[in-house]
């Protein structure tokens, strides 16, 4: 069966409104599905438990998106613009590239239970677009050859939507399990031996008080800090001798 055609934004504002007086728009619709995904999880979003949240038939959904896994994309997109938004680039790569990982990673983990659905998608929308531009226009302004750009660019956007991922998931937990966690740390691996554990024993201390809080910020900063070297090593390396100037023209006749 082929899916319904979607009706553009402004056909779809001059439709009548909900029985309850509300005029439905996509980013509505979205920042509905949120809050439901907060509420009750992603079994919880459903067509039919939607529209009874907008007052508005379910089939009127499909007028903007053209199933719930389209929606689904928008959710994530919704969330990478949510990230950006108010965003300025500063002109310093690597702290540039530090804000835009730690603004997406916190948008995801605002809405956990959104992150879990949307991480591991490809959304194609506009702002996921302009997020990729932003990423790979830093590191070229910054000077890394293309090759390196993709490389970096790979890393930093998977690993940003990995912890996401593992954060969420974790937030997800119901908090008695959290807790549970959380404790595992002091309540088991403080009390190892050292005669059996001496590395976890000698580092048990610390990893109570490092191992309940994410490791993103520490391994984005690894990703920055491999790049920079990268980067600073590229700049270093002699240029080929006439590299950048044109060719010299031959003499007639004269075989290169």
């Amino acid at each position: 069966m082929a899916p319904k055609p979607v009706v553009p934004e402004e056909k779809r504002r001059r439709r009548r409104p909900t029985r309850s007086g509300t005029v439905l728009s996509e980013r509505l619709i979205v920042e509905t599905a949120l809050r439901m995904l907060r509420e009750h999880g992603s079994d919880g979003l459903t067509a039919r438990r939607l529209g009874l949240a907008l007052d508005a038939d379910p089939s009127t959904l499909y007028r903007y998106f053209r199933g719930m896994d389209d929606l689904t994309l928008a959710i994530g997109d919704a969330l990478i613009g949510q990230a950006l938004e108010g965003w300025e680039p500063t002109g310093e790569w690597r702290s540039d590239l530090r804000t835009v990982g730690l603004r997406i990673h916190a948008a995801y983990l605002a809405h956990p239970q959104a992150a879990l659905l949307t991480t591991n998608r490809v959304t194609g929308r506009a702002n996921e677009l302009a997020a990729d531009e932003t990423v790979l226009d830093v590191l070229r302004t910054a000077g890394f050859p293309l090759p390196d750009t993709v490389r970096v660019y790979h890393a930093f956007i998977d690993q940003t939507l990995a912890f996401a991922a593992l954060d969420a998931a974790s937030l997800t937990l119901p908090s008695a399990s959290q807790h549970a966690d959380e404790e595992m740390w002091r309540s088991t691996y403080a009390r190892l031996p050292r005669a059996t554990h001496p590395r976890i024993a000698e580092a048990a201390p610390l990893l109570a008080t490092r191992m309940v809080t994410s490791a993103y910020p520490t391994a984005l900063e690894m990703l920055l800090e491999s790049a920079e070297v990268r980067l600073t090593a590229l700049k270093a390396r002699p240029r080929p001798r006439g590299h950048g100037r044109a060719p010299h023209a031959q003499h007639p006749g004269r075989k290169p």
